[in-house]
């Protein structure tokens, strides 16, 4: 039997806790997506199809030929342009469901950026590849109230997380308490099954708080490891911190400010970028040689003070405060992607 365009969600709504109701729900929601990769891409495609009625989009960077691997809205055709993903996985998406509104944006999404990007919006899907960014979304959320839902996977590993601003504790409250860093896909690889099980369980709630099942939500940190069987949730709600500053009662949204957020800057009369992370600390440098030397692509080197990294044109030289120096360029965008492709 043929169907219409009106028969498009009729699957859905024949779920019950979804229903008539809830699609209407959808349909008038709105969310943001902060990165347009593996997760990202998954993200935009379930909730395009699924009927959000407003998916905004936003990445810095371009498809290559290896993102074909598991970013799957995306085609060869776009790698041999190297097209932004933020406009690759839009025209993809209108391809796909042409009512729903549908905005990308090119750009490196820091303090500034999120407070414009997230105006209006119903929730915040976490597609991003490092904390710096995921510090901000939290900070964001807490102070507009907007729920987000925060997922990362490497390896054969994932975990997901629903954050409910004045419910649950924020993500500032859970750093040193929970695992939530560790290695990058560039490090460590990712196995397409492990980012369509982090999108399963991050776009399964997403629905349920865009249709009003606020009740079903899952309150812990689910982690898996898909290669090991096994499964894992943690209950996180003592966590929560009256004194964390992004959430607590006297909330002062730390990583919304510049004196919190990441530095960089072109080094006067050379071709070098250098970057300081948000949030002081002290890197391992045999750790992170350690995993750089597996990589069939560039060589390290190493003396008791610094680790440097060369990769085709480009060289990473990284400082125990894990300050670093990227030679080669003086975009800003790029040298940060390179950052966090290594180090996340």
């Amino acid at each position: 039997m043929n169907g219409t365009r009106h028969d498009r969600y009729s699957r859905q709504k024949l779920f019950p806790p979804i229903g008539a109701a809830g699609q209407n729900r959808l349909s008038e929601s709105s969310v943001l997506i902060i990165g347009a990769g593996a997760l990202g891409t998954a993200i935009a495609e379930t909730l395009a199809r699924a009927g959000v009625g407003r998916l905004i989009l936003a990445d810095r960077d371009y498809v290559e030929w290896s993102n074909l691997q598991r970013q799957q809205l995306y085609n060869e055709a776009d790698a041999a342009e190297r097209l932004p993903k933020a406009v690759a996985a839009e025209r993809h998406l209108r391809a796909l469901n042409s009512e729903i509104i549908l905005e990308s944006h090119v750009m490196d999404v820091t303090y500034e950026e999120m407070d414009e990007l997230s105006r209006g919006v119903n929730l915040i899907m976490d597609a991003t590849d490092n904390f710096d960014t995921r510090l901000v979304i939290n900070d964001i959320s807490q102070k507009r109230g907007i729920p987000w839902i925060y997922g990362g996977c490497v390896g054969s590993y994932g975990m997901t997380l629903t954050i409910l601003p004045g419910e649950t504790p924020c993500l500032n409250c859970l750093l040193g308490v929970v695992p939530l860093g560790g290695d990058t896909c560039d490090t460590a690889g990712v196995i397409p099954p492990v980012v369509q099980m982090v999108v399963a369980h991050q776009t399964t709630e997403a629905l349920k708080l865009l249709t009003g099942n606020k009740d079903a939500l899952r309150r812990t940190l689910l982690t898996f490891d898909l290669w090991r069987n096994e499964l894992t949730e943690i209950k996180v709600g003592a966590a929560r911190r009256a004194d964390c500053l992004s959430c607590g009662e006297q909330r002062t949204f730390p990583y919304l400010s510049a004196a919190h957020s990441r530095k960089t800057e072109v080094l006067c009369g050379r071709d070098t970028v250098q970057i300081r992370p948000a949030a002081k600390g002290k890197l391992s440098l045999p750790e992170v040689a350690a995993k750089l030397k597996k990589l069939p692509d560039g060589k390290v080197e190493t003396n008791p003070f610094l680790l440097s990294f060369s990769m085709d044109h480009l060289r990473l030289v990284l400082f125990e405060d894990g300050r670093a120096l990227v030679h080669g360029t003086k975009d800003i965008s790029e040298a940060k992607a390179i950052y966090d492709r290594y180090l996340g």
